[in-house]
């Protein structure tokens, strides 16, 4: 096996190089996958012994997106609600109207602290109005978020990645999060301030900046309320917001999207979502979950860096979250009783600690790992929660101009179709030990 020299620093491609080079080369490997496909089958299959169709309507779809095709026709007039919106000027709003968005700003604002207070606010919509299904979807996509920053400090990562390294990818990642919580969250309360008052208040979209996209999604759910449509949209409108603004921007693509550092995660293979599931009768809480790790579902993303691959993966997770029961009612489950933290902790307490004195010590992780799922104290993963891994976090200005310029924009607006493999229980554990060997090869 490779060797890396104490005394020599590789250039980006020279460790992923080498880190490649060693996971491969090791036996482990092989039969840990042979092991984790053959139970994701058996696993995956009783996840799909119930199904249900999500409420998709082609002909809501086919309506929705004339009237996309008629926006762009229109793009060069602009309405003159955008045209005041883009000016600062707020004077098309009656009074009633002026202070409900004001108040929905502040609650906007207030709500962005963190991907703690984001990922409970997500949460709490989806609480109040079940329809909503995209808030539950956020809210879950946000926890991976908040476990993926955690990483960035936690014990595996720090041969892996020097300090500016973590810091461009930290940056990355939180402000894909922040800006998709600024663009979606306001919408979100439009429509729970709708149904408090009994009309539509959706012609306030331009006030918040929201894309034209969108007002045809919003109009059509408020008279059908068909939540898989609405989804898509929300899905669509989401990755096309943070393209230009995060995935595209020069400084990220720089510092991160094309650096060897954020390769690592991809071959490790923990470029995933996972959607933790707690069976419905059971009360146990995180410091009880040591006994037995949770059942994990979920989706790994094969390139985050293209747009078309990112709204793919977000349908298919969200056909797997709300078209199959038992892996809704788990993970509603999850999200009810277990606390985001930030820390891999909140899922596998007893693979990971927020401790550091109960934190492997090690230089060499494979082999304290290797086929085991429960670490005895002073010998698991540190997994810091986010608060004590990252502070607050300050941004330039952001771009408002609106992201839908062309046809493009229509791209991937038909029903999600769910993937047969679901269960990566046995992928995510797999994914932790590429981690470990990658980590142990850095440090050889």
């Amino acid at each position: 096996m490779p060797k890396i020299p104490a005394s020599t620093k590789l250039s980006d491609r020279g460790l992923l190089s080498v880190v490649k080079e060693f996971l491969f080369s090791v036996p482990a490997i092989v039969g840990e996958t042979i092991k984790g496909k053959a139970a994701a089958y058996s696993s995956s299959s009783q996840l799909r012994e119930e199904r249900v169709n999500l409420d998709w309507n082609e002909a809501s779809a086919l309506n929705v997106y004339s009237e996309i095709e008629d926006l762009l026709r229109r793009s060069g007039q602009g309405r003159k609600e955008e045209q005041m919106v883009q000016t600062g000027e707020c004077s098309f709003l009656n009074p009633e109207e002026e202070l409900i968005a004001k108040e929905i700003a502040a609650r906007t604002q207030s709500s962005n602290i963190s991907n703690l207070s984001r990922t409970k606010a997500y949460w709490e919509c989806y609480q109040i109005y079940p329809e909503l299904h995209w808030a539950f979807l956020a809210h879950m996509v946000s926890r991976n978020g908040g476990w993926n920053m955690s990483d960035l400090r936690g014990g595996q990562m720090y041969p892996l990645l020097d300090e500016a390294s973590k810091e461009a990818v930290y940056r990355f990642l939180e402000r894909s999060n922040a800006l998709i919580f600024q663009d979606a969250y306001p919408q979100l309360l439009l429509y729970i301030k709708s149904r408090e008052l009994g009309r539509s208040l959706f012609h306030l979209l331009p006030y918040f900046h929201v894309s034209r996209f969108m007002q045809p999604f919003w109009d059509k759910f408020w008279l059908e309320r068909g939540s898989a449509l609405l989804t898509v949209g929300l899905i669509i409108n989401e990755q096309n917001y943070i393209e230009r603004r995060v995935v595209q921007q020069p400084y990220f693509q720089q510092r991160v999207t094309d650096k060897a550092s954020f390769h690592i995660h991809n071959l490790a293979g923990l470029n995933q979502v996972i959607l933790p599931m707690l069976d419905q009768q059971d009360v146990r809480m995180p410091c009880a979950l040591e006994e037995q790790p949770l059942r994990l579902a979920g989706r790994i993303l094969s390139d985050f860096t293209s747009l078309t691959t990112r709204i793919s993966f977000g349908k298919s997770l969200y056909a797997l979250l709300f078209g199959l029961p038992a892996l809704r009612k788990g993970t509603e489950a999850f999200a009810s009783r277990i606390p985001h933290t930030g820390s891999r902790a909140d899922y596998w307490p007893s693979l990971f600690t927020t401790r550091k004195e109960e934190a492997l010590t090690a230089s060499l992780e494979e082999s304290t790992l290797l086929g085991k799922d429960k670490l005895p104290l002073g010998q698991r993963l540190y997994a810091p929660v986010l608060l004590e891994a990252w502070g607050d976090t300050p941004y330039e200005p952001i771009n408002r101009e609106d992201w839908m310029q062309d046809h493009r924009a229509l791209d991937g607006l038909s029903k999600p179709e769910s993937p047969y493999l679901c269960d990566i229980s046995y992928e995510h554990r797999l994914g932790i030990l590429k981690t470990a060997i990658a980590h142990d090869a850095a440090n050889i």
